[in-house]
């Protein structure tokens, strides 16, 4: 009697959290190296979100909205006016473009978020000082620039390399990587 997928070895809640994991790696860094199981695993996940975001992918509407911003003075910072006695922020009103996500959009990107993991990019030093860390959106990531790459292809967004056997205890290594 088969299961429909692979233990790993793995209770379920540790198996979902290292599926999690390695499919937000792999959609992030394009490619990661893992054992032959887990990448045939991998694979069947990872390939059903890019589906899913090449179906979805031009599924919204741009909205121009009025968003109100705080002035902020050569330094970057907020500039306050006093007013009955209270010190106050100054806001500019500014015209922005959105997208608005359509149900079904919305739909896949909910879905996306329930299982990927969040990304940082951690912080780096430009010109003498730090710049913090920023958080990827995943689903813009699918939606715009892994999505536009398989328009014309039907199924097959990965490809998995094997390498060779691990010293430690000579599992199959493969390198999984989307094509």
């Amino acid at each position: 009697m088969s299961r429909g997928y692979r233990k790993l070895g793995r209770t379920a809640s540790q198996r979902k959290a290292m599926l999690r994991q390695q499919v937000t790696a792999l959609l992030y860094n394009g490619k990661i190296v893992t054992t032959e199981a887990r990448a045939k695993e991998i694979r069947r996940i990872a390939e059903g979100f890019i589906a899913l975001a090449v179906k979805e992918k031009d599924n919204f509407e741009t909205v121009t909205v009025t968003a109100k911003v705080p002035k902020k003075d050569a330094e970057g910072h907020r500039v306050k006016k006093v007013v009955d006695g209270k010190k106050v922020t100054e806001y500019d009103e500014i015209q922005k473009t959105i997208k608005k996500d359509k149900p079904s959009r919305l739909a896949a990107r909910r879905k996306m978020l329930a299982f990927l993991y969040p990304v940082t990019e951690t912080a780096k030093e430009v010109a003498g000082r730090k710049v913090k860390a920023k958080k990827i959106d995943m689903p813009a990531k699918l939606f715009d620039e892994i999505a536009p790459k398989y328009v014309n292809r039907k199924g097959g967004y990965t490809r998995i390399v094997k390498i060779g056997q691990r010293k430690g205890d000579a599992a199959m290594e493969v390198l999984i990587e989307l094509v």
